[in-house]
């Protein structure tokens, strides 16, 4: 073999070394990332309780109190309870927040887990539809349009102005409320320019400038949409003892900006479902509703509106839900892959139906999709083609316990859907 063969052959021989030692690197980090992610940062249990979670990972785990952590080692209780493949906590007899420290094959220092001690929670599951009406707490843009003016002409001039999901505060230093208050300072305006203070993104006033158009109505236009109120049909999730409710599983939001109602006040109603259109592939279902705002048909107050679902309370317990039974809560290291319920009122009756938990993310906190779920009933399969815009904050019921509430659909297959923990509500 020449000499510059034999270089190359080296060459190619190391590069291989280094390819293969690459290969095993991105596969243990892969694996690591993995296994954290198996793994929860925080976890429940209730006050003497002594659950057992598994994981599916070889990890074993230490109850300690946070106080008893300390540099260069750990102070282990009586109560701690070692268990390979998963974590098992005793009660200490007194509540607190404690840390479970997770070993890989018992030796080698993983992940320390953040375990509070919570009392007994009992939760009434609802799934009883609702007509929400929610009043903005200011007035928001959702977009431009154009203004003809009396000579025919057409301009647009918010156009590059203003932007969707932009909350007007006042106009010419006077602030405004309403889309009437904000209709009648315009057309008083004399056609002169007009100052609008805005608040943009939530976080920054500014003031712009605009010229209104004189219709050919004889009215004057500045050629912006705006909305002070959203109203749509949702599901009931769960009631307390104390007639606290929460509903949705998510936020009220604007259909058209996307963005989380800044709400003043609302309140939920009673609903009659009239319509229901069925999923379809790419294409989620609906349910069509009325909603009767009579004072005889008012349920309750909405007093919060979050990014986990909206929050008031009942002026009186829907007719459906009495002598209905509260059930105790599981939290989201006790779910378990494989059968559970939703509960619903798609079909006029607040009825169970059956769905398989195919996964459980614990580290979804942000985004409403802890549970992964397929539905497995024929009934609502035949009649709703599966999961439909207004079941959001249907219960999910598993061995009698409440695990969470219907929060999405996938858009491309209707069968399927999310859930959110029913911590994260419960903790809003």
């Amino acid at each position: 073999m020449s000499d510059m063969l034999q270089r190359l052959w080296i060459q190619f021989q190391r590069k291989r070394k280094i390819a293969g030692y690459t290969g095993i690197l991105i596969g243990v980090l892969f694996a690591y990332t993995l296994l954290m992610h198996s793994i929860p940062d925080k976890m429940y249990v209730e006050s003497g309780e002594q659950p057992e979670y598994s994981f599916g990972v070889p990890v074993t785990g230490t109850l300690v109190k946070s106080t008893e952590v300390f540099a260069g080692g750990q102070s282990e209780q009586n109560s701690a309870i070692h268990l390979t493949h998963g974590i098992q906590s005793g009660s200490s007899g007194q509540s607190g927040t404690y840390q479970v420290l997770c070993k890989l094959f018992g030796t080698i220092p993983l992940k320390r887990i953040a375990v509070q001690e919570v009392s007994k929670k009992e939760l009434l599951p609802a799934g009883t539809n609702i007509g929400i009406y929610v009043k903005n707490d200011k007035i928001m843009i959702i977009g431009t349009g154009e203004v003809t003016d009396e000579s025919g002409a057409r301009s647009e001039p918010a156009k590059n102005v203003v932007q969707s999901g932009d909350y007007i505060l006042a106009v010419n230093g006077e602030p405004v409320q309403s889309k009437a208050q904000l209709v009648k300072k315009i057309s008083f305006c004399e056609g002169k320019k007009i100052k609008l203070r805005l608040l943009r993104d939530q976080k920054e006033e500014i003031e712009v400038s605009i010229k209104p158009v004189r219709s050919k109505e004889g009215i004057y236009q500045i050629g912006v949409w705006v909305r002070d109120d959203i109203a749509g049909v949702g599901t009931l999730t769960y009631v307390t003892d104390g007639q606290k409710y929460g509903a949705l599983g998510h936020g009220v939001t604007d259909a058209d900006v996307g963005s989380l109602i800044d709400m003043k006040k609302g309140s939920i109603y009673e609903t009659t479902i009239l319509e229901i259109r069925k999923g379809q592939r790419g294409q989620p279902g609906e349910m069509s509703g009325m909603i009767n705002y009579d004072d005889e048909y008012k349920l309750g107050t909405v007093e919060e509106n979050t990014n986990v679902g909206i929050y008031g309370t009942l002026a009186k317990l829907p007719d459906e839900l009495k002598g209905v039974s509260a059930l105790p809560v599981t939290y989201k290291e006790g779910i378990k892959k494989g059968k559970a319920q939703i509960i619903s009122s798609v079909e006029g009756s607040r009825k169970a139906y059956d769905i398989q938990i195919e996964q459980t993310d614990y580290h979804s906190e942000g985004n409403n999709k802890g549970i992964q779920f397929q539905v497995t009933d024929k009934r609502l399969l035949e009649d709703t083609g599966g999961i439909i815009q207004g079941m959001s904050g249907s219960p999910i019921v598993q061995d009698g316990h409440i695990i969470g509430a219907v929060t999405h659909v996938f858009i491309s297959d209707s069968t399927q859907g999310y859930g959110i923990f029913i911590e994260n509500m419960l903790e809003h």
